[in-house]
């Protein structure tokens, strides 16, 4: 398809490494690719074209007038070190799209060999039981061998054997598959809220991300964002157990005479 890739400018950095996120449980990827990118300043650089991956299946209205359609963007985003001299490319997708995904990471993975980049990363989420106040921790694979020893180096949690569903996950097997160096962070996710956006997760993989990067930013806005959710999650936790104990319990001195005689 011709024109899909489109790039306003082709920075050419010492060195360039990607990190690629897409929509998935808890939000972790989104949130940490948006805070690194706004962070970072990083400003766009190119796009891929929507309409050969999306197809709309509705309008929005304001005040009372139709809009024109809306089509999930799927953009790119360069920052380089001014000091190293380094560069990062930032590619976030709004959607995931439910057909052509290996079509749609081919062109991703396109740029990336133009802008000869040498490591690509993703995250995602790694859902788990513990409780929702804990502190999520990182684990992480890597497309071979020889980068499991890099990663012994960061407080991370190797576990061995895993899937990780969806573009977060696909990402990685193509860039292998152009042997292509790849790192996926994963921060854990309680089992019980894999519906809600979990920034402490995206926390936690972003301390460790920003490490592997050699780069600096500012965390104390999302850490303060990530303690809020937590105690949100703890309220609604609450309200769900006592809804939970007053519909499915009775109160002895509800119960009628028989069921005292049983």
């Amino acid at each position: 398809m011709k024109g899909v890739l489109r790039l306003y400018e082709e920075p050419h950095p010492q060195s360039c490494v990607m990190l690629a996120s897409w929509p998935g449980i808890g939000n972790v990827s989104l949130i940490v690719a948006n805070y690194l990118k706004d962070k970072l300043n990083a400003r766009e650089i190119g796009e891929i074209d929507p309409v050969s991956f999306f197809e709309p299946v509705g309008v929005m209205v304001k005040d009372n007038v139709i809009e024109e359609p809306h089509f999930p963007q799927s953009k790119f985003y360069y920052w380089e070190d001014g000091k190293t001299g380094k560069g990062l490319i930032i590619f976030i997708g709004e959607e995931q799209p439910n057909t052509k995904g290996y079509e749609l990471l081919s062109y991703v993975l396109d740029a990336a060999q133009r802008f000869k980049v040498e490591r690509v990363y993703s995250c995602a989420a790694a859902v788990t039981r513990i409780h929702h106040s804990e502190d999520s921790k990182v684990w992480a694979v890597a497309t071979k061998h020889e980068l499991i020893k890099e990663l012994k180096k960061y407080d991370v949690v190797l576990k061995g054997k895993l899937r990780i569903a969806g573009l977060n996950g696909l990402f990685l097997g193509m860039a292998k598959e152009r042997n292509i160096d790849g790192i996926c962070l994963l921060g854990e996710v309680p089992t019980h809220a894999v519906q809600l956006a979990n920034p402490g997760a995206s926390y936690a993989v972003l301390g460790v991300l920003t490490r592997m990067l050699g780069t600096s930013i500012d965390l104390v806005e999302l850490g303060e964002i990530a303690q809020q959710s937590k105690e949100e999650m703890g309220e609604i936790v609450k309200l769900a157990t006592a809804e939970f104990i007053d519909h499915f319990t009775e109160p002895i001195w509800e119960q009628d005479e028989s069921d005292e005689e049983e």
